[in-house]
């Protein structure tokens, strides 16, 4: 009785994982992982639409590692063979209600299965679908939600509260764990920040596993970036996770580039370009803010961790420029201090800021580049060098 576009909706994440093993391995991890964009109305069937899909990932992977997470459906299981076949990452099949669905994505050749316990069913047919991911060797999420907890536990406590959450997650662990499965992970995610947090501090205190976290249904752009970066933010800072999500209402990529830059401010990720860049005022002898939005849109595809401080007068751009490998500092007339490694370099017009800028960084990105390349060449040349001798 509900619509056909509702019924045959489908979704994608690219969920971002550091680690590029396929299962998520046992212990606490001190790695940090991001997640995902949404692709909404895909069509698995659609040979046009799996080509964007997977052009779309091999785009990405210079800077990051990805999962893809499909929404299964029974028509788009055939599909999903398809898919996982021709994927040039692995496919977490993400399942609500059907738990036959989860037995035929680990048939299909799914890496991991993502499994809702408030939706997924009786124990036995957990059973079931730890049986299929044993056999072809997929992993496994445990995804708690704060919106579709299970009745008993509603219940017990009259609303979701963290205690409800972990309790959820630990019950459905243990299934796994009795079943001598081991290969998973587990989130519990909740709109509420305070919820979502709590919940994720007395997990972590109670289970010994990599933890997926996540502000769930966090809002626009704007204020679903904040509302994550606070709780996310508080999650990681304390070690508290291994994948990430970012949940926003907005076009899917912003959650990727949202997450990847929580990571960078935590110190987490040290790839791409940082900018460090003032507000505007009064003291400015260039237009910041239009300099530093032309910067960043230009330097996206750098992936070297480079950092560059782009400050509007000497009150602060000296300092700042100190602590980047390049710095621009406004200066009177028109005539501008540029900084290269902490040390003042050479004076530039306004007219060639941003080429100016761009210039330097993508010339410091290929020496990078350059001196990795040598370094593999000569570890491989060493290695070789080695097996021959011996």
């Amino acid at each position: 009785d509900r619509p056909a576009a509702v019924l045959f909706r489908r979704w994608l994440d690219l969920a971002v994982e550091q680690s590029p093993t396929n299962s998520p391995k046992r212990g606490k991890s001190k790695s940090r992982s991001l997640a995902v964009l949404p692709l909404p109305l895909f069509q698995p069937t659609d040979p046009v639409q799996l080509n964007r899909l997977f052009g779309l990932v091999r785009k990405l992977p210079e800077l990051l590692h990805y999962f893809l997470r499909n929404h299964i459906f029974p028509e788009s299981t055939t599909a999903l063979r398809t898919i996982c076949k021709n994927s040039p990452v692995p496919i977490v099949a993400d399942i609500h209600f059907h738990y036959r669905r989860a037995i035929e994505a680990a048939e299909a050749g799914a890496a991991c299965l993502r499994i809702n316990p408030g939706n997924i069913g009786k124990a036995e047919r957990v059973r079931e679908v730890i049986k299929a991911a044993r056999d072809h060797g997929c992993s496994m999420r445990i995804g708690v939600n704060a919106g579709s907890l299970e009745r008993h536990l509603l219940e017990k406590y009259a609303e979701p509260c963290p205690e409800a959450l972990v309790e959820s997650a630990l019950d459905h662990a243990r299934i796994l764990q009795d079943n001598d499965f081991h290969e998973f992970k587990i989130s519990v995610k909740a709109s509420d920040v305070f919820l979502a947090v709590g919940a994720y501090q007395q997990l972590a205190e109670a289970i010994d596993c990599p933890l997926h976290i996540g502000i769930t249904e966090a809002g626009g752009l704007r204020a679903g970036t904040v509302k994550s970066a606070i709780g996310l933010g508080n999650l990681l800072w304390a070690g508290i996770g291994d994948t990430v999500r970012v949940s926003l209402s907005a076009d899917p990529t912003e959650e990727v580039k949202a997450a990847y830059e929580m990571l960078k401010s935590l110190g987490l990720r040290r790839r791409g370009v940082t900018v460090i860049s003032c507000p505007s005022c009064a003291r400015q002898q260039f237009n910041v803010i239009e300099t530093v939005q032309i910067i960043e849109d230009r330097l996206q595809h750098i992936n070297e961790p480079i950092s560059v401080s782009i400050i509007g007068c000497v009150v602060n751009g000296p300092g700042e420029a100190r602590e980047t490998d390049i710095g621009l500092t406004g200066g009177g007339k028109g005539t501008h201090q540029i900084y290269v490694s902490g040390l003042a370099d050479h004076r530039l017009s306004n007219e060639d800021l941003v080429e100016h800028i761009v210039g330097m960084v993508e010339e410091r990105a290929d020496k990078i580049k350059a001196e990795k390349t040598a370094e593999i060449q000569q570890e491989k040349m060493r290695s070789e060098g080695a097996v021959e001798t011996f």
